[in-house]
């Protein structure tokens, strides 16, 4: 029987956010956890998914999955390698045909700028891995390296953002490594990285620069003879590493340099497009001003400078304040105060209390601001995604926990205040707190694009403001230190 080893690290990384990822940072799944995420439609399900289809015995090792926050101490890449190796030593030593690693690609640790690149050099020194296949799937907003290229057969990063295919992206990857070890064809990953750095509200896959790129991969995997997969990675501007940015990579089993021309032709299209990566802000106190209630759905404020999925905090002010200033009735704000719940434990339903909300999770924000609250409902903060496709679903499952929540109110504004920081990926969020979205007048939305598949399908009408925070899509304000330079936009460049 062929026997696929399978393990994964999952991070995105931001470096300027101030805060150390630690253990606590992650959710870990071992052996038999692994094999039991059959059906949660995440990567590893994608994987599993093929697995079973192929009749593989899957080995699995470890998984470690995190979401979006500053640094990871390196310790936590040396414990999951502590886990991996004599796993992997172990299923080399009993027979192993393939590896498959289910990745985010971002990761950066306090001693590793690519630690996904560090992760497959370590494989392919073990004794027996060194020409095993190695197969991998990782995110759109990636970091890929040609270390990353020269190491593995094969990756596939997601192709849609907001991303919505975590799962079919995994199973692409998994495909193609059935397709390998029954002709035994090895293919190339050829991998090219642009002098250009876009911020993730620049990175949506359904219009600009991503979607025309997006297509010219997948005409290059018609039309290239050889080519079994193109991708167009997107970059996380938020890490601060050489090759953050637009990259692109051809796996083939045909002819070298005609994959190295298709990624210069994608870099070339990337160029002549790359004003269309930096996108447009509106004045968020306009905004607000000018707002006439009315409308059929919610007016979607949406704040890619916190933005939860890129690394920051998620209890910024700004929106609120706004909201407060010009007393926007019906409007609704979800903010990450673990300090704010926990003084509300005491409170019954319908009791008031004053409450420093929000603005303690970064020194770019004007700080708390006090207001009196009345105690709408409580909860475990618990709920299952209604969106199955969503990419919350590719990382943590469909069941979420978003810690012990509350909902209060202040004047018209309702407040959904939440242990853990949760990107609003899904309408089940506030369903799930006895609050219908559809009905709430204005939103404040703390994400760069991924928000738009949920919310796209209820709102009136939607502005990304400018407000205060790490994941600022100004990247040019950014003290990036270990960049390769130079790059767009940060440098004046010749075409």
């Amino acid at each position: 029987m062929t026997r696929v080893f399978i393990a994964g690290i999952f991070h995105e990384t931001h470096s300027f956010s101030g805060d150390t990822t630690g253990l606590e940072g992650f959710v870990i799944h071992r052996g038999a956890e692994i094999l039991a995420r059959r059906g949660d439609a995440s990567q590893v399900d994608g994987f599993l998914s093929v697995a079973e289809r192929e009749g593989w015995e899957v080995v699995p090792s470890v998984v470690y999955t995190g979401g979006a926050s500053g640094t990871v101490d390196h310790a936590v890449f040396e414990t999951f390698w502590s886990e991996v190796q004599p796993a992997l030593d172990k299923a080399l030593a009993e027979g192993l045909d393939a590896i498959h690693l289910s990745l985010h690609g971002a990761m950066v640790t306090s001693a590793c700028d690519d630690p996904e690149g560090e992760l497959m050099a370590r494989i392919r020194t073990r004794r027996g891995a060194g020409a095993l296949p190695v197969y991998c799937v990782g995110d759109l907003h990636g970091t890929l390296t040609p270390r990353m290229g020269d190491l593995s057969d094969c990756m596939i990063f997601y192709r849609e953002c907001p991303h919505t295919d975590a799962f079919d992206s995994a199973v692409l990857s998994s495909e193609l490594l059935a397709r390998c070890l029954k002709t035994g064809v090895r293919p190339k990953h050829f991998v090219l990285v642009t002098p250009i750095v876009w911020p993730p509200t620049g990175t949506g896959t359904r219009d600009g620069p991503m979607r025309a790129l997006e297509d010219a991969a997948r005409r290059m995997e018609k039309t290239i003879p050889g080519v079994l997969a193109v991708n167009v990675v997107g970059g996380y501007s938020f890490s601060d590493v050489p090759y953050a940015g637009v990259a692109f990579s051809i796996i083939t089993e045909g002819d070298a340099e005609a994959a190295q021309a298709g990624l210069r032709e994608l870099a070339k299209i990337a160029w002549d497009m790359r004003e269309g990566g930096i996108p447009k802000q509106y004045d968020l106190d306009q905004v607000v001003r000018d707002f006439k209630p009315g409308g059929k759905g919610p007016v979607l404020l949406v704040e890619p400078a916190d933005n939860i999925g890129g690394g920051a905090p998620g209890d910024g002010t700004d929106v609120m304040r706004a909201l407060l200033k010009y007393d926007v009735q019906g409007a609704g704000v979800a903010i990450a105060d673990a300090q704010s719940v926990a003084a509300l434990a005491g409170v019954p339903i319908g009791g008031k209390i004053t409450l420093p909300i929000g603005g303690k999770g970064s020194p770019l924000d004007p700080g708390p601001v006090s207001l009196e609250v009345e105690l709408v409902s409580r909860s475990n903060g618990v709920f299952e995604l209604e969106d199955k496709h969503s990419h919350l679903v590719g990382s943590l499952g469909k069941i979420i926990n978003m810690g012990p929540s509350a909902v209060v109110k202040h004047r018209g504004l309702t407040i959904l205040l939440t242990s853990k920081k949760l990107p609003p990926f899904d309408l089940g969020q506030w369903r799930s707190q006895g609050i219908n979205p559809e009905e709430l007048s204005m939103v404040g939305i703390k994400a760069a694009v991924g928000h738009r598949v949920a919310w796209g399908k209820i709102a009136a009408a939607e502005f990304t403001v400018n407000t205060s925070g790490p994941c600022t899509s100004d990247i040019t304000r950014l003290p990036y230190t270990k960049l390769r330079r130079p790059v767009f936009p940060l440098d004046p460049l010749e075409g």
